[in-house]
């Protein structure tokens, strides 16, 4: 496996020439990197007008591995080879280097940019990235893994502070300013005649295109790079690793998330929650993402107001702050009736609820770390349980809380800084029995729990809460505005009708997705079949629009375009992908069932498309062109609920009865809009199918 290293922008507040003299101290030998023994210039050359200086050369470093396996290597130094393009014009300095021992066993290579600041130019920004391929080593393969990227992140943060001490050095000296490069007279016109002379494939020539294409790129910052001072000041203290995780993370959704992008936080909440696996965390993040979406969750806080009894009895609040400074939430759930909750408001709307709570979490923690001027990423909960009993453990009410704990771990990971349970009754080790195998080791080691009243006094609230917080009801001085909750009476409850609906509209928000189609923008779905023999099943509903649904299959993989359209323009109808189901047309309320036998392995796509007269249905995909036309003009769009399955084919047949004997829930929905629904439902579903 590639190890990869992406260091975050480092920033030296001084001139690019005075860090360019600071750098050179460093060769050929540098006392302040005990592992770099010395180099010798190998070549070197200069622009006929002198500002491209190009050097080459080889560095010996010092292997710092255990004396075994210096012994089975038969080596105690390495060699690497270090190309620097010094561009004094530009005012750029690339560096590319590359291990010469073992060259045919482990590959590394690294690459570094000394550049000007893009909104100072009298301050220097670098770059580092770097690749470890270790194929063979003589079965130590892990252990020089392990061992080369401790020793290569230990001398990131080395090199900076080596930069600095020449820095510190040259300012003693007397040396505070050095000139930029200018070309002396009659050079520069000189310089461009032999130029044209030269033969374009001499080093020579080579030396100031190669460094002028890359400074220009580099030098034309974004403004998105990640600065390692912000990264401490707003993020916290991180490893390289961790910076460079989070670096790499980050350009990966810039590059490919269509949408809004995530703040820096959040990405390294889901980093940590995966111990800094990138692949882990991006997995997770990226279904964190598609989840909000589908939820709208980023409207949360502008649209969700809990109803009045939720208000009245849901016993929980904001309360201040910790000892740390992060949020405080106090939750009195000894005192709510969670049973009397639910059967009050339906277990969706406490969903709401909780998730409303933690994105009003994350929004305080931004507030403190602007108010204390430190990185705050995750608050405090207390929690009383004094008052809780056997009507706590009633058992839909424990699967709810089970349920709210999955999708908060899933989507707002390392959230909670410290759990501090107090009055802890003798039911409380139930309830933990219950609930504790579905919380992540890494929270769990955040619980502190106190029973009776160990909480009062020293090891207890006073060394994470200041005096003046502790809320009065726990004997301390704080008075708390937190609802006391208490018994809901049965006369709020939900009738049956209610609670089943509330019960049926959970199930669809679980079960169904919703799209919107626009004219020239099909909403399409990519289902990936390992196998040949599967079946894949859909059901949706039409609530507005007429839509044309077709089902194509490719062994290409399609990269989302415009409105995550799947299928490239540049595809061809039959070359690149091909129709393996014939269009249908499907009617505003028509609810539609069926399925399909794959033949091959590969990618099947299912797509809804706006009905257009019959001369335009049969036709290609429509192209980027004509999706962003849709996505600028204000027609008409069509709205749809689905979902779909895949099945392998020995268990398709039970299933197929269910799927044909069943219509739609969201039939009812559209019913309204066509009183002819329930008729055409069937047929469609046996033509669909």
């Amino acid at each position: 496996m590639v190890q990869k290293y992406q260091s975050p922008v480092r920033v030296y507040k001084y001139p690019f020439e005075l860090v360019m003299a600071a750098y050179e101290k460093r060769f050929p030998t540098c006392p302040q990197i005990p592992v770099f023994l010395g180099s010798e210039v190998l070549r070197e050359s200069r622009s006929p007008d002198g500002a491209v200086h190009v050097v080459e050369r080889s560095c010996r470093l010092r292997v710092d591995a255990p004396r075994l396996l210096r012994k089975i290597a038969g080596v105690e130094h390495v060699v690497f080879v270090q190309r620097n393009v010094l561009n004094w014009k530009e005012r750029t300095l690339l560096i590319e280097a590359h291990n010469e021992t073992f060259a045919s066993r482990v590959v590394v290579h690294e690459n570094c940019s000394y550049t000007v600041h893009p909104e100072n130019e009298d301050w220097t920004c670098f770059e580092q990235s770097a690749s470890l391929d270790i194929r063979s080593f003589f079965g130590f393969e892990n252990a020089l893994e392990k061992i080369a990227m401790k020793q290569y992140t230990a001398n990131i943060k080395r090199g900076k502070e080596v930069i600095e001490h020449y820095l510190n050095e040259l300012t003693s000296q007397g040396t505070s300013h050095i000139p930029r490069w200018t070309p002396a007279p009659g050079r520069e016109e000189d310089a461009r005649g032999q130029a044209g002379q030269r033969d374009a494939g001499s080093p020579e020539a080579d030396g100031p295109s190669s460094a002028a294409g890359p400074a220009r790129e580099t030098v034309s910052s974004d403004g998105d790079k990640l600065d390692a001072d912000y990264i401490e000041r707003c993020l916290g203290r991180l490893t390289p690793m961790q910076e460079s995780c989070l670096v790499q993370l980050r350009r990966w959704l810039q590059e490919t998330h269509r949408g809004k992008i995530p703040k820096d936080e959040h990405i390294l909440r889901f980093l940590r929650a995966r111990d800094f696996h990138v692949d882990k965390a991006r997995e997770m993040l990226c279904q964190s993402l598609s989840w909000r979406k589908q939820q709208q969750v980023d409207l949360l806080l502008q649209t969700w107001r809990p109803p009045a009894l939720l208000q009245e009895f849901y016993a929980g609040g904001w309360h201040y702050q910790d000892a740390d400074g992060r949020p405080l939430y106090i939750l009195r759930l000894g005192q709510m009736d969670t049973k009397g909750l639910m059967k009050a408001v339906g277990e969706e709307a406490l969903l709401r609820h909780v998730l409303s709570v933690n994105e009003e979490g994350q929004k305080r923690c931004a507030g403190n770390t602007k108010q204390f001027g430190r990185p705050i990423s995750s608050w405090t909960c207390l929690l009383d349980l004094e008052g809780l009993n056997m009507r706590h453990l009633w058992r839909p009410g424990v699967k709810a809380l089970l349920r709210m704990l999955e999708v908060v771990q899933d989507n707002y990971p390392e959230t909670l800084g410290r759990l501090l349970i107090v009055r802890a009754p003798r039911v409380f080790p139930v309830l933990w029995t219950l609930i504790s195998p579905f919380i992540h080791e890494n929270t769990r080691q955040k619980f502190l729990i106190y029973s009776g009243s160990n909480y009062q006094g020293p090891g207890g609230l006073v060394d994470y809460l200041d005096k003046d917080v502790i809320p009065d009801f726990l004997g301390g001085e704080s008075v708390c505005n937190v609802p006391e909750g208490g018994l809901v009476p049965k006369s709020r409850y939900l009738t049956e009708e209610e609670q089943e609906q509330a019960d049926q509209q959970r199930q669809w928000s679980e079960t169904y997705h919703s799209a919107s189609v626009l004219r020239g923008a099909p909403h399409e779905v990519a289902v990936e079949i390992l196998e040949g023999e599967s079946v894949i099943t859909w059901d949706f509903d039409i609530l507005r629009g007429d839509v044309v649904f077709s089902l194509y299959h490719t062994r290409r993989v399609p990269r989302p375009g415009p409105r995550e359209q799947l299928v490239d323009r540049g595809w061809v109808l039959g070359r690149d992908y091909s129709r393996v189901e014939a269009p249908l047309l499907c009617r505003e309320g028509e609810s539609i069932q069926g399925s399909h036998v794959t033949r091959w392995p590969g990618v099947y796509l299912l797509q809804w498309q706006m009905h257009s007269p019959p001369s335009s249905v049969a036709c290609s995909l429509p192209g980027v062109d004509d999706v962003l036309t849709a996505l600028h003009s204000p027609g008409p769009k069509c709205k749809l609920l689905y979902y779909f399955e895949v099945l392998a084919s020995e268990d398709f047949r039970g299933s197929r009865s269910s799927l044909e004997s069943c219509t739609s829930g969201f039939s009812q929905l559209s019913a309204a809009t066509s009183a002819s629904s329930s008729g055409q439902s069937h047929s469609s579903s046996l033509v669909s199918r």
